[in-house]
């Protein structure tokens, strides 16, 4: 079948969205992660941009693997978005530009070292970043002890982001604006900090340049982005009519919030349809504790009570509710208030997304990197309750689902997809719930040290565990 591009648009149905243009736009920003939710979500809102300003074109960079960025260079960086919901729609994205991989070394810094490009963004997921578990930058990390030591060709993204900024520090060329789009609680800070920490130990007049200079805005990202696959494939295939190999697939709501640093940069994202805020961190909270939180939840017990996807999950009325219950008993009272956001509506909204049959959103690729994602989705929660005097039953309980997950996962040998899978599986491997729990605080391995000295916590999170691995789910989830 012909593949999709710019000269073969004109045999895609009317009735399909599609660019206005008839090439790859103009450069304006460097994207590290072209993955599914990038292409499903950031550059919608560009390829909608670059309709009235088209100079701000992203160029993707893989630090990973060339076959994303091959797919895009067959199809010269169109593919096409398909919006899974009652009434399906069809949009071919053009926001890209150029399409490096690993071994574009060369070509990706002389990007970053372009004037013309005036913003990095980056979603690399969590462990992406080289952080440790206190947010700070792991000078261990093994990719970052490599670019401290090579600098010239990085492994990471804030090796490589040091790079273009050190390249413009030495040709006097202004800095770009550096913003991540990953769900990492607080992640302009963090990102900011990691940034500054690294050029520290590398040159501390680059450090104190980046200190003063380089804008790292604050974000939140929302859209429910189920994997491509085969099925996807045919289906978009059979819409246009030509083949497209780099299609992806998300719901229909999307949200970007962006910290307004009053900059032309977060203005024109703006005019894309961001929502510029001076809160951030309130539609984050609500976002992690409340879609995140509940999600990981649905993962670990959907899994574990034999579902395949968020739909089956939540076509299991005992899990519905318990979910249902934890968002607004547990979750929401931790929520301060955020102008403009209906916390009791967002938890409706959430549900009703979460139960859209035309989303096939796999609970196996949510519970992947657990690890790493239960600090901020579940503890956050447990620890706002706790400062209260308060125990969060529901929140207790999809904890102890997630300890059980790992127990089902360790003793009957399936690998644990997570950083720090094979540590999980030896905490996992044997005993009951309660000497699983007290490894995983020992390693801190998704629980804060914190947690060992509150016995009432351990006790209910352990007991939960040890009735859902159990399947005794009247005893795991609180009456």
């Amino acid at each position: 079948m012909t593949r999709l591009g710019y000269g073969t648009l004109d045999l895609v149905p009317a009735r399909v969205t599609r660019p206005n243009r008839t090439a790859p736009p103009t450069t304006g920003i460097v994207h590290f992660g072209p993955g599914a939710f990038h292409r499903a979500h950031q550059a919608a809102y560009i390829d909608t941009l670059l309709d009235s300003e088209p100079d701000w074109g992203i160029a993707a960079v893989s630090l990973r693997s060339a076959a994303t960025v091959a797919a895009l260079t067959e199809q010269q960086g169109l593919y096409t978005l398909a919006v899974r919901d009652i009434t399906p729609a069809y949009r071919i994205i053009g926001a890209h530009s150029r399409f490096l991989g690993p071994d574009d070394a060369e070509q990706t810094l002389a990007l970053l070292a372009d004037p013309a490009v005036r913003l990095v963004t980056t979603t690399v997921t969590e462990k992406g970043y080289c952080l440790a578990a206190g947010g700070t930058l792991d000078l261990t990390h093994p990719d970052i002890a490599h670019d401290l030591a090579a600098p010239a060709v990085p492994r990471s993204v804030i090796g490589w982001i040091v790079a273009g900024l050190a390249a413009r520090h030495a040709r006097g060329i202004a800095p770009f604006m550096v913003m991540p789009c990953d769900n990492l609680a607080n992640n302009g800070a963090k990102v900011r900090a990691a940034l500054i920490r690294f050029a520290e130990a590398q040159t501390p007049e680059l450090a104190a340049w980046i200190a003063t200079q380089v804008r790292v805005p604050g974000t939140m990202v929302d859209s429910i982005t189920p994997a491509a696959d085969d099925a996807l494939y045919a289906d978009v295939a059979d819409v246009l009519g030509v083949e497209d190999r780099a299609a992806v697939q998300r719901e229909a709501f999307t949200q970007w919030v962006i910290e307004d640093l009053g900059d032309p940069v977060c203005a024109a994202l703006g005019r894309a349809g961001a929502t510029l805020t001076d809160n951030v961190a309130g539609y984050e909270q609500a976002k992690l504790r409340i879609l995140n939180g509940s999600h990981s939840t649905l993962a670990y017990a959907g899994l574990l009570r034999g579902h395949a996807s968020v739909a089956d999950a939540m076509g299991d009325a005992t899990l519905a509710d318990f979910i249902d219950t934890m968002i607004r008993d547990d979750i929401i009272p931790t929520l301060p208030p955020v102008a403009g956001l209906d916390l009791d509506g967002y938890r409706a909204a959430v549900l009703a997304r979460f139960r859209n049959p035309a989303i096939v959103h796999r609970l196996e690729q949510i519970a992947a990197d657990g690890s790493q994602k239960i600090p901020y989705r579940l503890g956050d929660t447990l620890a706002a309750q706790r400062a209260q005097g308060r125990l969060p039953r529901h929140v207790l309980a999809a904890l102890g689902c997630w300890i059980a997950f790992l127990m089902q996962r360790a003793r009957a040998g399936v690998p644990i997809l997570d950083p720090a899978g094979t540590a999980l599986a030896d905490c996992a491997a044997t005993g009951d719930a309660h000497a699983v729990l007290a490894r995983l605080i020992a390693a801190k391995l998704g629980f804060s040290e914190a947690l060992a000295h509150d016995s009432d916590a351990t006790r209910s999170i352990a007991r939960a565990a040890q009735a859902a691995f159990e399947g005794d789910w009247a005893s795991a989830f609180p009456g």
